[in-house]
């Protein structure tokens, strides 16, 4: 049986996915559902990936997040913009 994703959540970062009118399951939801990555960068002395995805209900969304002690750590998740969506869609 595969593992739980374990992902780290708080105010912070969980107020932020709100502001984009996201809500943490959808995220997490994006991340377990086979997503595609599409950049990793360095940033603030740590690697962030941006992965594209859907939702268990097909909504599509970018999320930008990091891995800190094992755990996924959601930065930002936002509605994916029509590049985006095309760069998915063409996978």
């Amino acid at each position: 049986m595969a593992e739980r994703l374990q992902f780290e959540w708080d105010v912070a970062n969980t107020d932020h996915l709100a502001r984009h009118g996201v809500k943490s399951v959808e995220a997490e939801q994006v991340i377990a559902n086979d997503p595609l990555e599409i950049e990793s960068n360095l940033r603030k002395g740590e690697l962030r990936s941006v992965c594209l995805g859907r939702t268990d209900s097909g909504r599509p969304l970018s999320v930008v997040y990091t891995i800190r002690s094992n755990r996924i750590r959601v930065v930002t998740a936002y509605p994916m913009k029509r590049k985006k969506r095309k760069i998915y869609e063409s996978r």
